[in-house]
């Protein structure tokens, strides 16, 4: 209202997969889909759920691309902390799972 918008825009909250519009296509889908690493909060899914269910086909997703850019690296320490982890877990342990742990990457964001 504010920008006198009001008979162009129509704002509505609410969980993509559970809201209700007044219209059957929409022109611009704006979404902050974009977690740690673009997927890790899983909002793709529902973005691309309203994308198929709503957007006319000369619509517009805001934002319609994104760059990712990842570094493998080796850091010993964060390593043995993450691993040497399991020697004791409140007091138990637990390093006989250690040999799994080291056959996997170790991420962190």
């Amino acid at each position: 209202e504010a920008n006198g918008m009001q008979d162009r825009i129509t704002l509505i909250h609410g969980k993509v997969e559970d809201v209700q519009l007044p219209v059957d296509k929409v022109d611009v889908i704006v979404s902050e889909w974009m977690g740690y690493a673009l997927l890790y909060e899983s909002m793709l899914d529902s973005v691309i759920f309203a994308r198929d269910k709503w957007l006319a086909a000369d619509g517009l997703m805001l934002p319609d691309k994104a760059s990712l850019f990842m570094l493998g690296i080796e850091d010993m320490q964060f390593k043995k902390d993450k691993v040497g982890f399991w020697k004791d877990v409140y007091g138990f342990d637990m390093s006989s799972i250690q040999p799994t742990v080291l056959a996997e990457p170790i991420v962190d964001i």
